[in-house]
């Protein structure tokens, strides 16, 4: 290759990547900022007098419009942002009364299931206690009888 091939081709690349680069960037969504309306810059008159005053006028109200705009959009966004933080802890209270309303159930159930089995217990040792009682009965009466044929 010679010098000026080489030139050439170093001047196709940066070419390349600006297009690539352009390629990215009209696919990535482009951020949603108000537009301003485009103002037309003023006009110099051809002749020796020049308005310094009216183009600084005209600068001035361009600001203007352009701040005004920019307090706008921050003031909505702000207000977008102040509802989402309202739904938000609105959010999460609910979720909170819904926890503590299924804590509460959830300790009723367990409250109800010691009472039965509390219950249960007693039922058997009560019965346990009937049926010694009746064993204990049958050998006394059983032992009587062998102690009233024997004596």
């Amino acid at each position: 290759m010679s010098d000026t091939e080489e030139q050439e081709y170093e001047e196709e690349q940066p070419e390349e990547e600006a297009a690539e680069e352009e390629e990215e960037e009209e696919e990535r969504p482009k951020p949603s900022r108000p537009v301003v309306p485009p103002l037309i810059p003023p006009k110099i008159p051809e002749g020796e007098r020049v308005d310094f005053d009216d183009i600084h006028r005209k600068r001035m109200e361009k600001d203007l419009l352009e701040l005004q705009t920019l307090i706008d959009v921050h003031f909505e966004q702000r207000k977008k942002e102040e509802e989402e933080l309202v739904a938000l802890k609105e959010r999460i209270e609910r979720r909170r009364s819904e926890r503590a309303e299924q804590q509460r159930f959830r300790t009723e159930k367990e409250r109800e299931r010691q009472a039965k089995l509390a219950e249960e217990k007693m039922r058997k040792e009560e019965e346990e206690a009937k049926k010694r009682a009746e064993d204990d009965a049958k050998k006394k009466k059983v032992l009587s009888n062998m102690g009233a044929h024997f004596g």
